[in-house]
């Protein structure tokens, strides 16, 4: 299973890959991301033989988000042209970046995906318990929190952005109110929620990896570093707004001067 899984999202990616040469654009692959893990799912889904409670659950709750993630990235993205850290990456491998990207952008995040992903495939391969558990409640009652943070997170500015009187000007308004980055806050309790589905399988411990890659390259890497420190140099206010907003947890804003 988990080698059909690989050679799976590796075609899929080699698939983007080949529709990125035309349009001079890999930022496709964040469209891609989300589909990766329903195309996972759903295979595992059909090839393992674990307890179809489970499988149901892991399946239906991914491919929630999976494609919700796709159709946001793609409205997002569209007509906008290359997301500039890969035009930086196209700039500084000059002509050989349509096979670097290959390797670099595609089937990169194809081996980053398929580990990510061992825990939603995991859970699928048990057959024991052979029913639902507390924990499988407790993992879904977990994505289900991550899932609507996300969700309205990504609405809210989206709405904002869409409204040119709010150029040049920072997002601090709903859930943007409490944390600078609420949908990666979401993001990481779905996967935290997912890991504690994968717990309650003999096994399922191993599965902790996903969402602790999940965590750190949201708060250490191309999550909230790359986030702020574009933003800072696009919208003044953003300063202050960091001073009186929590970056990761949601809470109640500080006051000015503390």
């Amino acid at each position: 299973v988990l080698g059909w899984n690989l050679v799976a999202v590796l075609i899929l990616m080699t698939i983007g890959w080949l529709i990125s040469l035309p349009a001079r654009n890999v930022t496709v692959v964040d469209s891609l991301w989300g589909l990766g893990f329903v195309l996972t799912v759903w295979l595992t889904f059909v090839l393992a033989e674990g307890f179809s409670g489970r499988r149901w659950l892991v399946t239906v709750l991914t491919t929630l988000w999976g494609l919700r993630l796709c159709a946001y990235l793609s409205y997002r993205n569209w007509g906008k042209g290359e997301d500039p850290r890969y035009g930086k990456w196209r700039e500084a491998s000059g002509d050989n970046f349509w096979i670097v990207s290959l390797f670099k952008v595609f089937w990169l995040q194809a081996l980053f995906l398929w580990v990510i992903a061992l825990v939603v495939q995991l859970p699928q391969m048990a057959s024991q318990p052979a029913h639902l558990t507390v924990w499988d409640g407790l993992g879904a009652a977990v994505w289900l929190i991550g899932f609507v943070f996300e969700s309205v997170a990504d609405r809210q500015l989206q709405r904002f952005k869409a409204d040119p009187n709010n150029k040049g000007q920072v997002m601090d308004r709903g859930l943007w109110r409490y944390s600078r980055h609420p949908n990666y806050f979401g993001e990481c309790l779905i996967w935290w929620g997912l890991f504690l589905i994968a717990f309650s399988v003999p096994g399922g411990l191993w599965t902790v990896i996903s969402p602790i890659i999940i965590t750190l390259v949201l708060l250490k890497m191309t999550g909230v570093p790359l986030t702020e420190r574009t933003t800072m140099e696009r919208r003044p206010g953003y300063k202050d707004y960091m001073r009186r907003t929590n970056t990761f947890i949601p809470w109640f804003p500080r006051e000015e001067g503390r």
